[in-house]
């Protein structure tokens, strides 16, 4: 027996509505694109400068101490390989550790340490005159040390001298070669000391 109440009621048929299905396809293609680009620069790389070399305050950059590095771009302003001419052409602000990263507050486009007023000397130490390690870019006090035959007191003449320069050691290991950056004004008798062997230096490792 069929009566009114045992009637299905039609259904509707659903109503399609095409822009919403084209605003999500829109959107997935446009989450998809962002992803995209996101992972495209995240593998962005800039060329960089990093330091091979300790290059002490006031010296000149050379070839040598500089290779090209490809790095993460972070926002740090690093200098580009391509300016590696200019860096060539200008000093280091202070002294820069092997394996950092050039910056441009890191250099200088002339040398204060040898402007002028100062002068560059060159030492020929003997053992026990200098101490074991001292690089180009340290600090030491240039010491008068007089001899046996000489009169006077030891005294300091130099107080905080930039060492431009280290040669290797004889090969006897009986003198080391030094080139130091000192006043002018000190640099007459730290000339003359030196000639007679009446020098000495002893480093400042918290002056650099």
């Amino acid at each position: 027996m069929s009566g009114p109440a045992s009637r299905k009621l039609p259904v509707p048929p659903r109503e399609r509505k095409p822009a919403l299905a084209a605003l999500a396809v829109l959107l997935i293609l446009g989450g998809a694109l962002a992803t995209t680009l996101l992972v495209l620069r995240s593998g962005d790389r800039i060329s960089a400068i990093r330091i091979t070399q300790q290059v002490g305050a006031g010296q000149k950059f050379t070839a040598p101490a500089l290779e090209e590095v490809k790095i993460a771009g972070t926002g740090i302003e690093y200098v580009s390989w391509s300016q590696r001419a200019q860096v060539l052409n200008s000093f280091a602000a202070v002294t820069i550790l092997p394996g950092t990263l050039l910056t441009n507050e890191m250099g200088l486009r002339a040398s204060t340490e040898l402007g002028p007023g100062k002068a560059t000397v060159g030492l020929s130490l003997k053992p026990g005159q200098m101490p074991a390690g001292v690089q180009q870019g340290d600090r030491v006090q240039v010491i008068f040390v007089p001899s046996r035959s000489s009169q006077g007191q030891s005294r300091v003449l130099a107080e905080s001298a930039l060492v431009f320069a280290v040669g290797d050691r004889s090969r006897t290991g009986n003198s080391g070669q030094m080139t130091v950056i000192v006043d002018s004004s000190a640099s007459p008798e730290i000339v003359a000391f030196a000639s007679s062997g009446e020098v000495a230096v002893a480093e400042l490792p918290g002056a650099r």
